[in-house]
């Protein structure tokens, strides 16, 4: 039997905080048999650090900046999503009620219905290039100012 195996089996050692400092006012003792007080409460803390990470989420949900950044999206998306739909459903009805039309023949085997499906595709791509492009152009600098600023203000707030 050698020197390892006298020892017996290794034990683990887990390296987290919570297993090396006992709960807080659980039989604790400060080294001369009183009791050791109990940490304070989170409402305290929060009095003495300032507002927390969800209070400035809130304050900065409500400012103008972020009002500015929500309208210039809605700006854009309604009216893009609501043109990309009904140019969706015109394709949809087209086919439905006029399949004479959509299977008139545009270039040899190609037909309307097949210009008009392949369309589909290409305004989807249209739609998502003017969408990066807007967004690059007209809400990224305020979107990433506006989180460089609630970064700042979040920055040592009680969580």
């Amino acid at each position: 039997m050698d020197e390892k195996e006298a020892q017996g089996p290794p034990t683990a050692r887990i390296a987290d905080p919570w297993y090396d400092a006992p709960t807080s006012g659980w039989g604790n003792t400060d080294g001369t048999g009183g009791r050791v007080p109990v940490a304070a409460s989170a409402s305290a803390r929060r009095a003495e650090t300032g507002p927390s990470a969800a209070e400035i989420y809130l304050e900065v949900q409500r400012s103008a900046a972020f009002r500015e950044v929500r309208r210039r999206y809605r700006r854009f998306v309604v009216p893009a999503s609501l043109a990309f739909f009904l140019w969706y459903l015109a394709y949809v009805v087209a086919a439905t009620t006029a399949p004479e039309l959509m299977a008139r023949p545009v270039a040899g085997a190609v037909n309307v219905a097949m210009v008009a499906g392949l369309a589909q595709f290409l305004t989807t791509f249209l739609l998502t290039w003017a969408y990066a492009r807007h967004a690059r152009r007209r809400r990224d600098g305020a979107a990433l100012e506006l989180r460089w600023d609630t970064q700042e203000m979040t920055r040592g707030a009680g969580r």
